[in-house]
């Protein structure tokens, strides 16, 4: 498990935790659970492989010492004596943060503070001796399915109204994607320069978005923003799922923002330079033509199917 002090160590180095608590409504009464002490809750519950319920951040900070419980005000002076922080205390500051990270509307996809703070807890995770390790990133995307999804029949109503419904890979011996309700986790991770040593694969960026959007246009926007905050760009490794969207919902914008794109040709890819077996492993670090694209200069033409072939020889000789 995480200790407790590298937990806070990185919610400070973030300044996440002012910046929150600045845009909370002040009360007559000073609420006992501060917004870096639920920050540390959060990391303690998601550390130890909690999940993600205020039930388990409740009993993570209850269950430190009472050393750490009077620092964190988790165990506070009342005037009739100590008292303990309550699963409604711990309700009502989460409810106030998240309604100031919030956005107009069930949009599906983070506001501004929500990832910048995101960004930030996460960038600070990262230690300062590896920060300028590598600007080279491998992102993908992944499920994340929601706890709540809407009945059967008859609404769509739910506790989760962000979520939507989504296509997943599954393990089953059909080709056949599953259907789930919930997101697209989208994740940039550190990897080794080319040529370069080797460096600890840390979570650099990340952000959710519901189904209903595409999480390669969802997360571009995280990406391109990385030189404002004075992490340059380096090499980019994505799959064929990001090759095959058009140029202006990916590849233009980051080049834009100075990364170079090493990515999985896209089967339905008409570019394929000479020399090079076919496959899925494929990698170039060209600009892609779109599916719809003729042949480029010097290629070989697409071979006809086989009962085209058949066709055409069975023509020539009853000629």
């Amino acid at each position: 498990m995480i200790p407790l002090a590298a937990l806070e160590e990185i919610i400070d180095r973030s300044r996440a935790a002012p910046r929150i608590e600045a845009l909370l409504p002040a009360g007559v009464r000073a609420r006992q659970l501060t917004v870096r002490t639920l920050l540390a809750g959060m990391c303690l519950a998601m550390a130890d492989g909690r999940p993600a319920h205020l039930t388990r951040v409740h009993q993570a900070l209850t269950a430190l010492p009472a050393d750490d419980q009077r620092r964190l005000g988790v165990l506070a002076d009342w005037k009739h004596g100590p008292h303990q922080l309550t699963c409604r205390q711990t309700e009502r500051t989460f409810g106030l943060a998240a309604k100031a990270l919030s956005k107009d509307g069930s949009g599906g996809l983070p506001s501004q503070a929500l990832q910048a703070t995101c960004d930030d807890l996460l960038e600070a995770s990262v230690p300062q001796t590896f920060t300028d390790a590598s600007s080279s990133l491998a992102v993908d995307w992944t499920d994340l399915e929601s706890f709540s999804r809407p009945p059967p029949r008859g609404t769509s109503d739910c506790a989760d109204p962000e979520a939507s419904w989504g296509h997943r890979k599954n393990n089953l011996l059909r080709s056949e994607d599953e259907l789930y309700w919930g997101y697209y986790l989208s994740a940039g991770v550190m990897v080794r320069e080319e040529n370069g040593p080797a460096v600890p694969e840390f979570t650099r960026r990340a952000t959710v978005s519901s189904c209903r959007h595409d999480p390669v246009r969802a997360f571009a926007p995280v990406l391109t923003a990385l030189p404002a905050a004075g992490i340059p760009l380096g090499d980019i490794l994505d799959d064929s799922g990001y090759a095959h969207r058009d140029a202006g919902a990916w590849a233009i914008p980051l080049r834009t923002a100075g990364a170079a794109l090493v990515q999985d040709l896209h089967p339905h890819n008409k570019q394929r330079p000479q020399g090079h077996a076919r496959g899925r492993g494929r990698q170039q670090r060209e600009p892609l033509l779109p599916p719809d694209a003729p042949p480029a200069a010097g290629t070989r033409p697409a071979r006809p199917h086989r009962h085209q072939r058949a066709s055409r020889g069975l023509g020539t000789h009853n000629r």
